[in-house]
């Protein structure tokens, strides 16, 4: 599969014609690195353990995936990688860490899609640029999800936009700040004509125990933090944001089966390394990555825990993947006047 292949598979139809003009003035980029042969990088690489850091807590989805990779990394080449958890201003403090760190191939980030939402929030203080990052690779995606308690009315996600459009401003909506569910919620209310009552949370856990306790009507969040709740039966899926259903939830109809206007969304997890990284160094990396990621173990592992469909893309895919989510969502939270608090 060619790079611009590639990339447009991953994107929205609406938004494929903005890829395929950029990909045309690219002219050839090098083929997609998740070939089965694996190039060589340079010889004194990698010089003792290296880092993945992680700029979130364990116990969210980013974690996993890093130790996952890691664990298996290390089983097939004996590289030692340390995973450090560097949390703090929604990835921010992380982000920061591993852009200041030296391009010598010693240090990778492993973000959570809110890393591209962290520039058009925090503006000029911001820390680093966006250019101080090196795409590596798109690791995978996964749906959002939409779920209400048990004991509201909404057997799916219209039957909240028909409650919404009665009681304008009543029907309460937990999000995460600063994230792709706040954008999505603000785009939905604009194109389908209803009104909710956004309620903003700081993290996962708070924003899912709510739900638990009644506090908020609807969560829209990730599908790994919902997922187990609706799989013991505490809470009610009523939709899923991708493009199709998931195979976590088979019975969920996406927000499109349902007749509501909207963005196709997804979680997403993507490799990055201090801009400078030789190019053989990050080929290497992207690889054995790739070749990690394919594995059955950790592709198993990543799909029942969080419902990651893997993609292993090459840098050139997810400099492009990238360009298309910023322009979307910066246009949103512009448009809309969305603050991170």
């Amino acid at each position: 599969m060619s790079t611009k292949d590639e990339v447009t598979s991953l994107i929205p139809p609406a938004l494929a014609p903005i890829v395929r003009r950029r990909s045309l003035l690219m002219g050839s980029v090098a083929a997609t690195l998740a070939a089965p042969a694996i190039v060589q990088a340079q010889g004194d690489w990698p010089k003792g353990p290296m880092k993945f850091i992680v700029p979130f807590p364990p116990g969210g989805s980013t974690d996993p995936v890093a130790r996952l990779v890691q664990a298996r990394i290390t089983e097939t080449t004996g590289w030692q990688i340390v995973v450090e958890n560097k949390p703090g201003a929604a990835g921010m403090v992380g982000a920061a860490i591993a852009a200041k760190a030296p391009p010598d191939g010693q240090t990778w980030l492993v973000a959570f899609d809110s890393h591209i939402l962290i520039a058009p929030f925090a503006g000029a203080s911001m820390p680093y640029k966006d250019a101080d990052l090196l795409n590596v690779m798109l690791v995978g995606r996964a749906p959002l999800a939409i779920a209400c308690p048990l004991d509201r009315p909404y057997k799916n996600f219209a039957d909240a936009i028909a409650d919404a459009r009665q009681r304008p401003g009543k029907p309460s909506v937990g999000v995460l700040t600063a994230s792709q569910a706040l954008l999505l919620i603000t785009h939905l209310q604009k194109e389908n004509d209803f009104d909710v009552n956004a309620i903003f949370y700081k993290g996962g856990a708070p924003t899912v125990q709510d739900l638990l306790a009644g506090v908020t009507d609807i969560a829209l969040t990730t599908l790994a933090a919902l997922d187990p709740h609706i799989r013991s039966g505490k809470i009610r899926a009523l939709a899923t944001t991708g493009e199709t259903r998931t195979p976590m939830l088979p019975d969920t109809p996406t927000l499109r089966e349902q007749g509501i206007k909207g963005y196709p969304t997804y979680s997403w997890w993507g490799i990055y390394a201090p801009a400078g990284t030789p190019r053989p160094i990050v080929e290497r990396m992207n690889a054995e990555i790739a070749q990690a990621l394919r594995s059955p173990e950790v592709a198993s592992r990543l799909s029942a825990q969080i419902g990651v469909e893997i993609l292993a893309t090459s840098p050139e895919a997810f400099v492009e993947f990238q360009k298309v989510e910023q322009e979307r969502w910066s246009r949103i939270i512009r448009e809309n006047g969305i603050k991170a608090d």
